[in-house]
């Protein structure tokens, strides 16, 4: 069954269908909040359950922007609710700016353990677009279609983003031989990154 299938009869009362989309979406909507949050465990169920409330709006284009969309929304706000007067909004507050300790991730490489750093420095809107593209491998379309802004401010965005990424990673390296691996080598990284990030157990 497609997803939106699933949706629809989970929504209907078939539990089985809701488990099938958990364990098809477990492991991406689970990385989205690693970097982000000191109990991802918790807000994935969040996530999914807010989907299943949801299930009437889908309109049956893109069940992975949808599912992403109410995952984004629930992550506001979890930082609304315990960052308090720390949280500012997407576009200026930062994981780091507001005092939260996200979940350990383990990343055996410096170059990995640098990157996840300096990305949370980023204001929160930047953190899940890179975030979103280096680990989910979605293109500008897909995130100019999930947060509804036109593709050539989504472009603006990341291009800002990268920029205060290396400005991030040139202030947090240990040495210049991390900091030329880390940047050279960007995209290696977080793709190597995306595979190490532990994922919470199943609720």
């Amino acid at each position: 069954m497609d997803d939106a299938a699933l949706l629809r009869a989970w929504a209907a009362g078939d539990r089985a269908s809701g488990r099938t989309l958990f364990e098809r979406y477990y492991e991406p909507v689970s990385r989205f909040f690693r970097n982000k949050a000191a109990e991802p465990g918790e807000l994935v169920q969040r996530t999914f359950l807010a989907c299943l409330e949801a299930a009437d709006r889908f309109a049956g284009a893109n069940f992975r922007n949808f599912l992403f969309g109410i995952a984004i929304n629930v992550l506001r706000k979890h930082y609304r609710d315990v960052g308090g007067r720390r949280w500012v909004d997407a576009e200026q507050s930062s994981v780091e700016a507001m005092g939260l300790s996200p979940s350990e991730a383990i990343a055996g490489r410096e170059e990995q353990r640098l990157l996840l750093a300096a990305l949370r420095r980023l204001p929160h809107e930047l953190q899940l677009l890179l975030e979103l593209h280096y680990w989910e491998q979605m293109k500008v379309a897909d995130l100019a279609a999930l947060l509804e802004q036109p593709e050539g401010t989504i472009k603006s965005k990341m291009r800002k983003g990268r920029m205060l990424l290396e400005q991030h990673l040139g202030e947090l390296a240990s040495s210049p031989a991390a900091l030329a691996s880390t940047r050279d080598g960007l995209d290696r990284w977080a793709a190597e990154l995306r595979a190490a990030l532990p994922l919470p157990p199943p609720g």
